[in-house]
């Protein structure tokens, strides 16, 4: 007798027909002071107002939001509040992601008005035939909903419209 004779025993599992979104998957920072030190950019943000760091002994302004100056080492910073309206530097169409996101949708990097600051964002309300670099684009503050019980919010920005 071999062992493709032998009866190999057979079970059966069930697929759910919805799968939450594990909080391994979940891309958003938690946001509150239990779990960030830059919980006071969130609490900003929630707010309506987008900031970032400065160092108060060297004057460097930072973004992301840092606990220690990366150019003096100080942990001396404070929250400043930045501009809402900024120009288009560079976008592209992310056409594939992970689980839980809608695709395509167009992500950039925004020159913010006034300060040397550039950060990347979603880019919402536009689609890529429809951008320029050096377009004028604004704030939106998007709500994060799911799967924590926290109340979480994230940054994105649009087309201003006045080109």
């Amino acid at each position: 007798m071999t062992d493709t004779d032998d009866e190999v025993p057979r079970r059966t599992v069930t697929i759910p027909e919805r799968i939450e979104l594990p909080r391994l998957l979940d891309f958003y920072d938690l946001q509150d002071a239990e779990h960030t030190r830059i919980h006071e950019f969130y609490d900003r943000l929630r707010e309506g107002s987008l900031s970032t760091t400065q160092c108060t002994d060297c004057g460097e302004l930072h973004f992301p939001p840092r606990v220690v100056c990366p150019e003096c080492t100080s942990d001396d910073l404070e929250y400043v509040s930045l501009p809402h309206e900024g120009t288009l530097h560079a976008f592209s169409t992310v056409r594939g992601s992970p689980i839980g996101m809608d695709t395509p949708f167009v992500t950039g990097v925004v020159d913010l008005d006034g300060v040397d600051v550039q950060l990347s964002a979603r880019i919402d309300g536009a689609e890529y035939d429809d951008l320029d670099i050096g377009d004028p684009v604004s704030l939106v503050v998007t709500e994060i909903d799911g799967p924590t019980d926290q109340q979480r919010v994230f940054y994105r920005f649009e087309p201003r419209g006045d080109t």
